[in-house]
């Protein structure tokens, strides 16, 4: 879930890109390849289609493996989001070959944060909260996760959206809880004033 901008930015974007970061290394290291930083690692899309072939089990054929000029970024980079849209039926909104080509960090984490969506969530959440993959084709991803966070969360805990709601640590702090309670997460003890502390304590748990 892409945070919303707010003060200070720079805090909540690090959160942000350190969290995704482990993830995209996490599937990518069966193949030994590496980022270090989102902002950089994708822009010759060499990384971006390792990791679309590593999610997807696919090849994505031929593409330029040594990128010296920008037409060549951008054909690789390209190559990956089509696959995406056109292979695996994933909805890229607002996401080109040259935002990533040139480094746009928010836009590229709205990418990170789709591929998380449905691979991690969509495939997976789905099967945890219903026990049927059949009754969730039809279903969006994001409504998926909608249901499967309602089932993990207190009641007294309501939302409505992946952004404002959770912009200060408390609704994450009490998903890590409900999902690994030995941790011990006093989530309840948390005040909205402290929304940084909060959301880091609960990504460095989780």
């Amino acid at each position: 879930m892409v945070l919303e901008d707010r003060q200070p930015d720079a805090e909540w974007k690090k959160i942000q890109q350190n969290t995704f970061t482990r993830w995209v290394n996490q599937k990518l290291e069966p193949i030994n390849v590496e980022v270090t930083d989102l902002e950089t690692d994708f822009e010759e899309g060499l990384k971006l289609i390792r990791l679309v072939e590593v999610l997807s089990g696919r090849s994505l054929g031929r593409y330029s493996k040594k990128v010296t000029f920008r037409h060549q970024k951008l054909e690789n980079i390209s190559l990956a989001l089509k696959f995406l849209e056109n292979e695996e039926h994933i909805k890229i909104v607002n996401i080109d070959s040259s935002a990533i080509a040139d480094r746009n960090l928010k836009l590229i984490l709205g990418l990170v944060w789709t591929l998380i969506l449905h691979y991690s969530i969509s495939k997976q959440v789905w099967d945890d909260h219903t026990g049927s993959t059949t009754k969730g084709e039809d279903v969006s991803p994001k409504t998926k996760l909608m249901t499967w966070l309602k089932g993990k969360l207190p009641t007294g805990l309501p939302f409505t959206n992946f952004t404002s709601d959770w912009n200060d640590g408390i609704l994450l702090g009490a998903l890590v809880d409900s999902c690994a309670p030995d941790l011990g997460v006093d989530w309840r003890n948390w005040l909205p004033s402290q929304a940084l502390h909060s959301t880091r304590t609960a990504m460095n748990l989780a």
